[in-house]
């Protein structure tokens, strides 16, 4: 199978662990016997510095014409200090959902046994837990009208849904909460906000054409709560672009490391799949962050892009070895062998050739 996949490293430690998960692509491509065709193009800070653009037309053709993104990250210092930039990295990463289609990002949040003491939770909390977050990625907050009055003293952001965007994230939410355990959590503010409670109609409508599925509403203060106190009640989590930003950084702390999760976002045009860590600026360069999440993304690539499920899972079962046996970065090692950021790809993808 031939695998056209643009490459679009972006900022920080998006290059160095983006070059780890194509190492891994293409020991699976190897093994396996795929043709893989890889396009680079830039996004980010780098393309500001390029172009003047975060996500330039060129960058945006070649997604189009791949079957698949593979993304790193985008944020640079620069910006993050300047609230008065025109033109920020992150601006990128939401043009490139937007242009896309990218309506839904995937967050399957698991743990690893051999790191359950890892999590700021007691390991009985946590030992099992295995979820998939569904955040709508393209309507919300981040995308309404925004601005600011009285000479810059007021500021205002419209926070606006409309019942197709509403309709299609859940209908993917159902779906897959049928093909998992078959319970379905919505996460929405309806005591306050009226386009939370448009979410909560439009799931009551719903839920009867899938009637084998448990369908649980609750607040999202309350989603907050219950992620710490019982992250194994749930199976599938929706919830709109602001609640799940939030939400599923939250979830990351259950596995122990933000350096484990990964995600996918998927729509209407080429799915994107990234780590869910940002850029990281303070350990760019220095060959020590975890790429073990954007390797697993490329795990999700195979899956939902390329539907290589196999390929998916001998990537999974590289990097569960890789963390059982303590080849890991140093926010994992925990007084072991810290091993270098290309050391932890070289060696997964050996695994894989060897397997």
């Amino acid at each position: 199978m031939k695998l056209k996949i643009a490459k679009l490293p972006g900022d920080g430690i998006g290059p160095e662990v983006v070059e780890q998960a194509v190492k891994v692509v293409d020991a699976i491509a190897r093994k396996f016997g795929h043709e893989v065709e890889y396009s680079f193009g830039l996004v980010g800070a780098c393309a500001i510095d390029a172009t003047g653009n975060a996500f330039p037309e060129e960058t945006f053709k070649i997604c189009l014409n791949s079957d698949a993104v593979l993304f790193g990250a985008v944020g640079d210092p620069r910006y993050d200090n300047d609230p008065t930039a025109k033109v920020r990295p992150e601006q990128g990463l939401l043009a490139m959902r937007k242009q896309l289609g990218l309506f839904a990002n995937l967050r399957p949040v698991e743990t690893f046994s051999s790191l359950v003491h890892k999590s700021p939770l007691k390991a009985e909390l946590v030992d099992g837990a295995d979820f998939m977050c569904i955040r709508e990625l393209t309507g919300g907050m981040y995308f309404g009208k925004k601005g600011r009055e009285d000479n810059g003293d007021t500021a205002y952001d419209t926070n606006i849904y409309h019942r197709y965007e509403v309709e299609r994230i859940l209908r993917l939410a159902f779906e897959y909460a049928m093909r998992r355990r078959k319970l379905l959590t919505v996460v929405d503010k309806a005591n306050v906000l009226e386009s939370s409670r448009l979410w909560r109609q439009i799931a009551q409508e719903m839920a009867p054409q899938y009637p084998e599925v448990k369908v649980e509403y609750i607040y999202v203060d309350n989603a907050a709560m219950q992620l710490i106190r019982c992250p194994k009640n749930f199976d599938v989590m929706v919830t709109e672009n602001t609640f799940g930003d939030i939400l599923t950084d939250e979830a990351s702390c259950i596995t122990g490391s933000m350096g484990l999760l990964a995600s996918a976002s998927i729509g209407e045009h080429t799915g994107v799949f990234e780590p869910i860590h940002g850029s990281y600026p303070q350990a760019a360069g220095k060959n020590i962050a975890n790429p073990l999440a954007t390797i697993l993304s490329a795990a999700m690539m195979f899956e939902y892009a390329f539907g290589l499920m196999e390929e998916g899972k001998a990537v999974r079962a590289a990097v569960a070895a890789s963390i059982d046996e303590g080849f890991v970065t140093e926010d994992l090692a925990e007084g072991g062998i810290a091993r270098s950021t290309s050391e932890v790809g070289d060696w997964v993808a050996s695994k894989i050739l060897n397997s």
